[in-house]
């Protein structure tokens, strides 16, 4: 069936469409991972966006039931070069076009996604329609022109939990998968806030030693603290970070109460609770091959990243310092509070998909939260 990719500035693609049927709205953005699509579809932060996978072929690996990072598919639709509808993998149990047709998300592929990539980097990210519905060009130009701007937008408030819960899972391991901390003795109190996050950070923290209790994006400081936490983590998640009042300013009776470690929209909220700005990237950052440095020792990591949003660390000098920076556009990637135990970085340091480069952050929690105990 034919499909069509129209985007706000009147450039149009036309290709096939695989997945589901219809219609499907939101800003196109570039992905320059070459695996992990299964991650990417399931991961929170990609709310509202129409995700282009700059790599060609995708699909070869289909989708396996333990590679997700939430309970559903958040992003509004997908771009790719090349279907592979035959996949080949010891864990697969599906087709990506299955995948997407069973959870609803309008896929096209067979258009030209290095041209693609290469107008969103000259024009930057941009809402666009894709549709298998409707044949008039025109008409869908004029409905990306009328969606909102990504900026502005609350996301994280509407993917986050109802309740809190506690989690137990920890990394995977060949030949035993899951590991199952339930019982076991971890040593850090942890409130994990909730705006969208994924399920191997949990892992993460858990396999470090964190006794995680995740919560909604706004539940409320003083009942975190009531918890009595060893320590703060505050999640990814999608959207613009300056509409999120209630959350920078529940964020603020959280500074100096606890260690706080912030990740992606976390890093961002933390700057804006420590009263610094945010600003919008032309482009942003989205996939797992990503330069960054880490100034406190000048290695250089290959990290993970999806934002389209970054501090203003000028905005916050004597409160914080820059403590990584993206080597490819120069943005702040990572920051430290130099009056509390507070640090934050906009990577992915739980590598899922990505290398691990950067996993070493979560012992570096874990060093700050014992540090604070004997304080």
């Amino acid at each position: 069936m034919k499909a069509v990719l129209a985007l706000a500035d009147g450039r149009v693609f036309q290709g096939r469409s695989f997945g589901a049927t219809g219609e499907a709205t939101g800003e196109v953005v570039f992905n320059t991972a070459m695996s992990g699509y299964q991650e990417v579809l399931t991961d929170p932060s990609y709310k509202g966006q129409m995700v282009t996978m700059t790599y060609t072929q995708i699909g070869n690996t289909g989708i396996n039931p333990e590679d997700v990072e939430s309970s559903r598919l958040y992003l509004s639709g997908f771009i790719v070069k090349e279907y592979q509808e035959e996949y080949s993998n010891w864990r697969a149990t599906m087709s990506l076009g299955d995948y997407l047709r069973e959870n609803g998300i309008v896929g096209i592929q067979g258009i030209d996604t290095r041209a693609l990539t290469r107008h969103l980097r000259d024009k930057g990210a941009q809402n666009g329609v894709i549709s298998t519905i409707d044949p008039d060009l025109e008409s869908m130009v004029k409905k990306a022109r009328a969606l909102p701007s990504m900026a502005g937008q609350d996301l994280a408030t509407g993917v986050t939990c109802d309740k809190p819960y506690h989690w137990t899972e920890g990394l995977w391991e060949l030949g035993r998968g899951y590991g199952d901390f339930t019982g076991r003795d971890l040593s850090y109190k942890v409130v994990a806030y909730d705006f969208g996050i994924k399920f191997n950070i949990l892992r993460c923290l858990v396999s470090a030693g964190c006794d995680v209790t995740v919560v909604p994006a706004t539940f409320p400081a003083e009942e975190a603290l009531a918890l009595k936490p060893d320590g703060i983590f505050l999640s990814n998640g999608p959207g613009d970070p300056e509409p999120m009042t209630e959350v920078i300013c529940n964020i603020k009776k959280l500074v100096g109460k606890a260690p706080i470690f912030g990740i992606c929209l976390g890093h961002q909220l933390l700057g804006l609770a420590l009263g610094g700005r945010t600003m919008k990237l032309k482009f942003g950052n989205h996939g797992s091959n990503l330069p960054v440095m880490d100034l406190a020792t000048h290695k250089v990591e290959i990290t993970a990243q999806n934002h389209g949003f970054s501090v203003d660390i000028a905005s916050l000098a004597g409160t914080c310092e820059l403590a990584h920076e993206n080597l490819n556009d120069m943005t702040v990637e990572g920051m430290r509070c130099s009056a509390h135990p507070i640090f934050s970085v906009q990577h992915h340091p739980e590598a899922s998909p990505g290398p691990h480069d950067s996993q070493y952050l979560f012992g570096r929690f874990v060093e700050m939260m014992e540090k604070y105990r004997k304080a």
